[in-house]
């Protein structure tokens, strides 16, 4: 079903411990560990990722598919908003013990630049849940709803497609009361297929403003979508795992998530969403502020 493993030229190499926090942990629900390798879908793209024995990962694509357009697709995916690298040298490392120390335990992490679609529905999902719930969820959706792109491997279902959905077709994704935000959402974003490009052109404050007014997103799904599926590295989610970074490492116990943001955008500047990155990882980890 897959052809042969190929170098992913031009993406920042990563230990086998960072891809798996790249891929798994919590900014994208689509990726599961087979064997030596990571399968996933992203949009209508079927791939398998390798660590590759000098850090640089390959990936293996679906065969007749176009190698050459998944290698730039993948590309982008890794590394979307440049090189991660340069994104990572220019905060406040020198400066931040707590934030040098979470890097350094992750060298290469960087933000993906996934399909808005996914990023919404995935974080729509994540009220209350943790990564394998969230995971389950999804998966259920795009196994139920979503179009078959390779056998067992399904793309999550279009705006159209999920707000049409009924109740007994919802019912096996044990969604809950995600389930009613999720159809009202789509049913919205069906109705307006222009809705991605308008916010991806708002500043920060009218984008969150804009994604909030979706059923079922609030401050932090709505700060996760602009980060994770618009590639806006200014925003920064606060979930439990960030709020103990912030009050154990910076002092911050007892400060309002707003004033967490505000704080977050003044000390770690316009790539505070990537430092976000490096804390919650590091936070789950269970490593030591």
């Amino acid at each position: 079903m897959f052809g042969p493993r190929l170098p992913l030229n031009g993406v920042v190499a990563a230990t086998p411990a960072v891809l798996a926090e790249i891929l798994d942990g919590g900014q994208s629900f689509r990726w599961a560990r087979q064997e030596d390798y990571w399968q996933g879908v992203f949009g209508r793209t079927v791939v398998r990722i390798f660590p590759g024995a000098s850090g640089v990962p390959e990936f293996s694509c679906l065969r007749g598919a176009d190698s050459a357009s998944v290698h730039s697709e993948l590309r982008r995916y890794l590394d979307g908003n440049g090189d991660p690298l340069v994104a990572a040298d220019v905060l406040p490392w020198r400066s931040d013990p707590v934030l040098a120390r979470a890097m350094a335990g992750f060298p290469g992490l960087r933000i993906l630049r996934q399909p808005f679609p996914d990023t919404l529905i995935g974080f729509i999902c994540s009220a209350n849940a943790n990564i394998p719930r969230i995971k389950s969820m999804v998966g259920s959706l795009a196994s139920n709803l979503g179009e078959e792109l390779a056998p067992g491997l399904h793309a999550l279902p279009d705006w159209g497609r999920l707000a049409s959905a009924t109740d007994a077709e919802l019912a096996p994704c044990k969604l809950g009361y995600r389930a009613a935000f999720l159809r009202s959402a789509a049913g919205r974003l069906a109705a307006d297929p222009g809705f991605e490009c308008r916010v991806a052109a708002l500043p920060p404050r009218a984008a969150r403003e804009a994604l909030m007014s979706l059923p079922g997103v609030g401050p932090k799904v709505a700060d996760c979508v602009r980060l994770f599926g618009l590639g806006r590295l200014d925003a920064f989610p606060v979930d439990t795992w960030i709020r103990k970074m912030m009050d154990a490492g910076y002092g911050l116990g007892g400060w309002s998530d707003a004033q967490v943001v505000h704080f977050a955008g003044l000390h770690f500047g316009a790539n505070s969403g990537l430092a976000q990155q490096f804390l919650f990882a590091h936070a789950r980890a269970g490593k030591a502020v």
